[in-house]
């Protein structure tokens, strides 16, 4: 299977922006391999331990954070998001945190309102304050599916209202350390640092430049956790006992609350459900990533990259087959 799955992984060989694959099956690592870079500009490969920043993979710990805090009594599912955010406008009236998980909010996608001319980025807080002086919405709160980012940004701020925490703070305490995923990192400039970090590029012109950060790279409750493929295998493992979560939890976060806009795909609470897996995938500049479960066999594959292109979700589903078939013939 290894030599298979060296061979999936052909194009991110040598010098060039890397990869890092983990398959994981009733606990253990089957593989746990990296190719080519962590950093081209230093000629650091990447590794296990590189932490790549997981775009919208993130989403998954944002809801397990909601749903922390409900287990705390300190928020419902079914709250309206205005009870903690009181600033948005008379559209959010009717929008839940429920409706923010599932992506039925409705809510304008902040990146279509954010100024062109302005290079400096954005943060959560600044996502509410562009949501503040829109008062409409795509659709009537919990009438329809429209992925969405600003409502994953939003969530992160009714994380740090009802638990008094920072966002970043409470995804250390909560998450993070009791899993000891000690160094996985919301990462914010200026505060906090990542280490062993992989740094995305993106092809152009046929040479690959440096495209690590954009104006919405800061933006943590949409996509602003770097892990790796040993942090992620810890996360992996916490899925399927009550370490974090009582069991009856997590069944909300894995069951399909709305079809979306692929007939194949329905959404929980920060997965996306496809047959019997469960998965995500993380897109933004110079980053592509997915991690896919199959829950009722104990196996996980998780493919990070720090390039633009390609999205790695079809090289996993054909990594998980790889695993099973070896599954079956042993």
């Amino acid at each position: 299977m290894q030599h298979e799955i060296d061979a999936l992984m052909r194009d991110y060989q040598g010098d060039v922006p890397g990869a890092s694959v983990l398959v994981v099956r009733d606990g253990q690592p089957l593989v746990r391999r990296s190719y080519g870079m962590a950093d081209l500009e230093r000629h650091v490969e990447a590794s296990p331990q590189t932490n790549y920043r997981l775009a919208s993979v993130s989403k998954q710990f944002t809801a397990a954070s909601v749903l922390l805090l409900v287990g705390d009594g300190r928020l419902k599912l079914d709250d309206p998001i205005k009870r903690y955010l009181p600033g948005l406008p008379t559209a959010a009236d009717g929008i839940t945190i429920r409706h923010l998980l599932t992506h039925t909010s409705g809510l304008i996608d902040y990146e279509d309102v954010m100024d062109p001319a302005d290079t400096r980025q954005v943060h959560d807080a600044d996502v509410l304050t562009l949501l503040q002086s829109q008062n409409r919405t795509y659709v009537a709160p919990g009438t329809g599916y429209r992925y969405s980012n600003s409502g994953y940004a939003l969530l992160a701020l009714i994380v740090e209202r009802a638990s008094g925490q920072r966002y970043a703070r409470f995804l250390h305490d909560r998450i993070f350390q009791p899993l000891g995923m000690n160094d996985t990192v919301a990462y914010e400039a200026g505060v906090s640092e990542v280490p062993n970090r992989a740094y995305g590029y993106s092809l152009v012109n046929g040479a690959w430049m440096r495209t690590d950060q954009s104006t919405t790279s800061a933006v943590l409750g949409d996509g602003g956790i770097y892990s790796s493929l040993d942090d992620l295998s810890k996360w992996d493992a916490a899925l399927y006992d009550e370490r974090l979560l009582p069991s009856s939890v997590l069944r909300q976060a894995f069951t399909p609350a709305t079809p979306t806009d692929d007939p194949q795909v329905e959404y929980g609470f920060g997965w996306r459900i496809t047959g019997e897996t469960l998965w995500h995938s993380g897109e933004t500049i110079g980053f592509r990533n997915v991690i896919v479960r199959w829950p009722k066999r104990h196996l996980t594959v998780v493919v990070l990259t720090n390039r633009d292109d390609p999205e790695p979700y079809e090289t996993a589903k054909k990594i998980g087959a790889l695993a099973m078939r070896e599954a079956a013939t042993n």
